[in-house]
Parts: C-alpha cells; sequence; structure tokens
C-alpha cells in the first residue's frame, strides 16, 4: 500500500469509527451478480457528517474512488477494484413532511416506496421492486413499469468533483433515458427531495401488490444477476430478440441466459465476472448478426482483469 493510501487511511479514522473502514473486502459479497474480486479499502459513512467529510479527504487524496449502493445494476471484474469503495448502505434515513419525501443517498428504493404508501403518497409505487438506493436510482434516472425517478424529483443534493455541495432543481437535472446530469458530470448524490402527491391508501397498495407479482412472475429474482442486462434498443424487446434466437437457457460455463426472462443474464452457479462477460459478448454477436441491433449495457462495468500470478 502506498503512501497516498496510508495517509488517506490515517484521514479516514479521523472521520469514521474503526469498524466502519474495511480493507481487501470481496465486492462478491456486495453485488447482486455475487462476483467481483476484493477492493483496497471499503467505508461506511453512517451520517452526512461522515459522508461529505469522506469525499473530501478522498478528492484531496487523489486516491481514484467509487460509490457503492446495493450493488444490484453492477458487474465487478475478478482483480477487483483499486481505491476506495464508499458503501452509502448505512447512510439511509428517510423522512417525510407533508407531501415531500427526502431520502439520504443510501436508503432503498423498496423502503422509499414502503414508507410513500404508508403516508398516502402515490409516485413511488414503480420503484417497490427495484433492487437499488435512490443515490444510484437519480445517478441513472432509474424507472420500471411506466414510472421514472424524474417525474417524482424535486431537488437533488450532491458533492461535485471539487468536494462542493451543490442543490440541482428537477429542471437543471438533464434527465433521459437511463442518463441525468449526475452521472455526465461524475457528482456523487447526497440526498433528494421528492415531491409526491397525496392519494388512496389501499389504491397505493394494490398498485404495489400488482407489480410486485408481475416482477415475481416474469423476472428471475430467486438467481443471482443484475437486473435488466442491456439497455432497451429503439423499436425492439431485447428478451423477445434473445428469445427468437433460440437462447432461451443458454449456457456459457457458469453464466447463463434466465429461462424466465432471456433480458437476464444471471450467475448459474459460481460464475467469474469473466465468464459473465463472455456470454454477454455472444448475444451481442449473435443479436447483431441476425437482426443487425447493436445491444448496449444497461449493466455497469467496473474493476479490474484479475491478474495471472
Amino acid at each position: 500500500m502506498d503512501n497516498s493510501y496510508k495517509e488517506l487511511l490515517l484521514e479516514l479514522g479521523k472521520v469514521l469509527k474503526s469498524e466502519n473502514i474495511k480493507l481487501n473486502e470481496e465486492m462478491k459479497n456486495y453485488t447482486t451478480f455475487k462476483v467481483g474480486g476484493p477492493c483496497d479499502i471499503m467505508i461506511f459513512p453512517t451520517n452526512e457528517e461522515e459522508f461529505i467529510n469522506s469525499i473530501k479527504e478522498i478528492l484531496k487524496s487523489k486516491v481514484p474512488y467509487f460509490i457503492l449502493g446495493l450493488g444490484s445494476n453492477l458487474l465487478v471484474k475478478d482483480g477487483g477494484i483499486r481505491g476506495v469503495v464508499v458503501n452509502i448502505t448505512k447512510f439511509n434515513e428517510i423522512k417525510v413532511k407533508g407531501n415531500v419525501l427526502k431520502a439520504k443517498c443510501g436508503a432503498k428504493l423498496k423502503d422509499v416506496s414502503n414508507i410513500a404508501y404508508e403516508n398516502s403518497l402515490e409516485g413511488m409505487c414503480f420503484a417497490c421492486g427495484i433492487p437499488g438506493t435512490i443515490g444510484g436510482a437519480i445517478t441513472m434516472n432509474a424507472g420500471a413499469y411506466g414510472g421514472e425517478i424524474s417525474e417524482v424529483i424535486k431537488s437533488v443534493r450532491v458533492i461535485d468533483k471539487e468536494g462542493n455541495v451543490l442543490t440541482i432543481n428537477k429542471d437543471e437535472m438533464e434527465f433521459g433515458y437511463r442518463s441525468t446530469i449526475v452521472m455526465k458530470k461524475g457528482y456523487m448524490v447526497i440526498d433528494c427531495e421528492l415531491q409526491l402527491e397525496f392519494g388512496d391508501k389501499e389504491k397505493i397498495k394494490e398498485k404495489i401488490d400488482d407489480l410486485t407479482l408481475k416482477r415475481e412472475t416474469k423476472q428471475p429474482l430467486e438467481c443471482a444477476s443484475a437486473g435488466s442486462t442491456f439497455k432497451r434498443p429503439e423499436g425492439y424487446f431485447v428478451g423477445k430478440l434473445i428469445e427468437d434466437l433460440g437462447l432461451r437457457g443458454y449456457t456459457h460455463k457458469n453464466a447463463m441466459i434466465s429461462e424466465k426472462h432471456c433480458g437476464f443474464v444471471i450467475n448459474k452457479s459460481n460464475a467469474t465476472a469473466e465468464e459473465i462477460l463472455e456470454l454477454i459478448d455472444i448475444i451481442k454477436k449473435k443479436v447483431y448478426d441476425k437482426f443487425k441491433v447493436q445491444l448496449e449495457l444497461e449493466v455497469r462495468v467496473i474493476g479490474e482483469d484479475k491478474r495471472e500470478i
């Protein structure tokens, strides 16, 4: 470990409790794909002061970093991640005032949806089954079943790459399909305000139950995956393209195309990231050769390949 890492660890020790600083954590234990080698340092800020001060120390040190939520849209390579992984899952407070819900970046989308329902607030039903955090959802403008985060955002507080805290209003967010100004500029979400609408609690519950049933029926939730592997190409459905190639259940080593939904690549049995990426390349090539459609990954791939010893 070089001096910059040692100095950073010293400074982080002044900001965080010792049990919230870990070394050489296996990323496979923090991703829904269940793959990924070790990261150098992982930290777990639990409140705003710890989060902001940790980020400022990391930026000052010039050590590379990555913000990690529930690891649900992520494929970490087998060589792991160099630098610091900021695990935000303990920074997860949610508050409601009237029809405005305020959530810290590490709050689970499922919890945000449930608390909105408990307060008879409409607008977050679509997120009831998305296995991610509100911070990640804002960064990529997550959506499902006809709803998107863009529809309910009031404002977002972020840290920029110089360590400044900024407030971004909805009309400044540059929302696009799985894209925002947060993603484009590499901002880190601190928290957000959601502008929701009061509604009928029973009807909200019915909608949540209906969407939950659809998700459980159509998606391989029982398997290790990162959700939908590819973005939806204009004019097509990814699952249909792959199914039309006869690839339902296709297996490559320990990675597999889900039999329940062809748009999901799953970790069948202790797959490596390399095996999953090989299967992704096979799918992309076959789809392009047959239909001349270039598939783009929705899953984010990070980290390093495993080095030969």
